[in-house]
């Protein structure tokens, strides 16, 4: 009989081979059920978000939507000429400058006081809450009715001699649109100030006491350095907000409001209006890119000021 072959033996796995096997199959699985629960949210982002602004840029960079022909940086240049753009960029600007730095430091102040031993501290923490569950239209008529050409505001100013000022039409209009701005968002701001005021560690403020600091190097030195993240997010979001302020002014003005409320919105808002896309879509391309640019500056802000407090 013929001997059988004994087959070969197959080496002996080493413990750190097996370890990178493990390690590797381990790390399959992970992304696998990562993939689970992320596809749908990615998914839902693909085709609401990035598709769409892919379609935009598309839109940008062509005649019409009947002729795709490639025009280049045309209808960017159309845009940029276009005096109605010009106005509104100018506006929106000026008001985003002065609105949301003041809302951040409004915000901020408020949720130090609070900190603070006050009389009527949750009254007053619920008048500047009380604004996040009043509806827009609410709001509208309230404003509406304080800054008619014979609203309460005026027949205020009367008593001390001053004459009637048509607020909405002349260039007092962003003065209106700010107190509107603040008024809807410092709450929500100040809630956040004060969450993130409460999360400082108590031992830096209990050494610097006893060293005798002053609450104003407290404040710079300790408080400010923690509250970065927050005043990062707080900035970002009061950004965001100040480019939904079109709602509020189109429903007290229109369409075509006082030069002075004329908004990078209304601009888009119109040439969708007058099916113009090619025009809309090179002004929302400007806008995403502005946007971020200005995120990405105040993030490197914001790592160059807390880098001390990290980890």
């Amino acid at each position: 009989m013929e001997k059988i072959k004994a087959s070969p033996k197959r080496p002996p796995r080493t413990k750190a081979r097996t370890g990178a096997v493990r390690r590797v199959n381990d790390a399959i699985r992970n992304l696998m059920h990562a993939s689970c629960f992320l596809g749908p949210s990615f998914l839902g982002v693909l085709l609401f978000f990035i598709v769409p602004f892919g379609v935009v840029v598309y839109y940008s960079f062509i005649q019409g939507p009947m002729d795709s022909s490639f025009v280049g940086l045309q209808n960017y240049e159309n845009v940029m000429a276009n005096s109605a753009f010009q106005l509104a960029v100018k506006n929106t600007v000026v008001f985003t400058g002065v609105a949301v730095p003041l809302a951040v430091v409004l915000s901020l102040v408020l949720a130090l006081m609070l900190e603070c031993r006050i009389p009527l501290k949750s009254q007053f923490r619920t008048f500047f809450l009380s604004p996040m569950v009043v509806p827009i239209a609410s709001i509208i008529l309230v404003w509406q009715v304080l800054f008619h050409s014979n609203g309460v505001v005026n027949e205020f100013l009367a008593t001390f001699g001053v004459d009637k000022i048509d607020w909405l039409k002349s260039d007092f209009c962003k003065v209106v649109i700010v107190v509107l701005f603040e008024w809807k968002n410092l709450g929500y701001f100040m809630i956040l100030f004060m969450a993130a005021l409460n999360n400082i560690p108590r031992s830096l403020l209990e050494v610097a006491d006893v060293e005798g600091a002053s609450a104003v190097h407290k404040f710079f030195k300790i408080k400010l350095r923690y509250l970065s993240p927050t005043v990062l997010f707080v900035t970002i979001l009061a950004i965001i907000n100040s480019f939904k302020v079109f709602r509020e002014i189109y429903l007290l003005t229109g369409n075509y409001p006082y030069t002075g409320l004329y908004m990078m919105q209304h601009f888009m808002n119109n040439m969708f209006r007058d099916l113009d896309y090619q025009r809309l879509s090179a002004a929302a391309v400007i806008l995403a890119l502005g946007m971020v640019v200005l995120i990405a500056i105040l993030f490197a802000v914001e790592n160059w000021f807390g880098k001390d407090v990290e980890g």
